[in-house]
């Protein structure tokens, strides 16, 4: 594996960029949401679409998930700490029962895992329940798209879904994503809609209320911003990761690497012992933790527990 600089366009500083007139605080319409969105996507189609850019695409995707599987735990009524959902997915041994806290991460994950054209997995996640009424929410979702842009589409299939159940938050979150990753061509589902929405803003939309598909639309807005921004960070992180590849000597340091350029947390004794994940390549539990640990001393990896065992790690702010 190669972390050569010169295959990217730009530096971490040049990277695009939301202009500001985008975030600016003004009454909003449809028609100033729409204008604003199109400039917001414009530059997080770039992000994300583009290489050379440098953004970590799938650990963006997996940072999102945990984060939408936080907010979606509010909604729900849970509120789960980020924390402890990140817990609940990574202490769980393989084929034992998660809890819903690791569940919730679970789905999100397979979320990002999704091909966003494909009817077959997106039926399988949100399960038998509505996978009869899926394809008509997201053909109605996407020619809203088309007509009145990304945002309407959202908007559209999560109140067709909340009319159906108002306790499937989720699963309208997902088909949300879903509309917008298929109205941009993204080849990823970036979990973007349950990031800034709250319990009451969707109980307004399923009632139709005044005005509620605006603030929806709006709230949206704030989300793509937000992601914009962490995009941005993580592909300054990832540069700072990439630039020190070559003084990590220990064998599979090259892997090693690849696994924290996709993953939020890598837990050392799990998913770089015996072997790197997603390799064939071995690593014993002292040298994966040695590994972590000297990502660490380089300033390019954090703990993110605080805990003497079972640590986590990933990359660092």
């Amino acid at each position: 594996m190669t972390y050569a600089r010169d295959l990217r366009i730009n530096g971490p500083d040049t990277l695009p960029r939301m202009p500001a007139w985008v975030t600016s605080v003004r009454a909003e319409t449809p028609e100033t949401v729409a204008f604003r969105s199109g400039a917001a996507f414009s530059v997080l189609d770039q992000l994300v679409t583009d290489p050379r850019h440098g953004v970590p695409v799938r650990l963006l995707a997996n940072r999102l998930a945990l984060s939408a599987a936080t907010m979606t735990s509010k909604l729900e009524g849970r509120l789960a700490r980020e924390a402890d959902i990140r817990d609940a997915w990574h202490l769980t041994p393989p084929g034992e029962a998660r809890g819903p806290d690791g569940d919730l991460l679970e789905f999100w994950r397979g979320a990002v895992r999704l091909r966003a054209g494909s009817a077959g997995e997106i039926a399988d996640l949100v399960g038998g329940g509505f996978a009869g009424d899926v394809g008509v929410w997201l053909d109605a979702g996407q020619e809203r798209a088309r007509t009145h842009g990304p945002l309407a589409g959202c908007v559209a299939v999560l109140r067709a879904v909340l009319d159906a159940d108002d306790r499937a938050e989720r699963v309208a979150c997902l088909l949300s994503d879903i509309v917008l990753a298929r109205a941009l061509n993204w080849k990823v589902v970036l979990p973007v809609s349950a990031q800034r929405l709250s319990k009451g803003m969707l109980r307004d939309l399923a009632a139709n209320g005044q005005g509620a598909g605006l603030a929806v639309q709006a709230r949206s807005l704030e989300s793509v911003g937000e992601t914009i921004r962490l995009a941005r960070d993580l592909a300054r992180r990832a540069e700072a990761l990439r630039a020190v590849a070559s003084k990590l000597r220990a064998k599979g340091s090259d892997a090693a690497v690849g696994l924290f350029l996709r993953e939020d947390a890598v837990a050392p004794s799990t998913m770089l012992s015996p072997r790197i994940r997603g390799t064939s390549i071995p690593m014993s539990d002292r040298a994966a933790r040695r590994f972590c640990d000297r990502l660490v001393e380089l300033g390019v990896a954090r703990e993110l527990t605080g805990r003497a065992s079972f640590r986590l790690y990933g990359i660092a702010s």
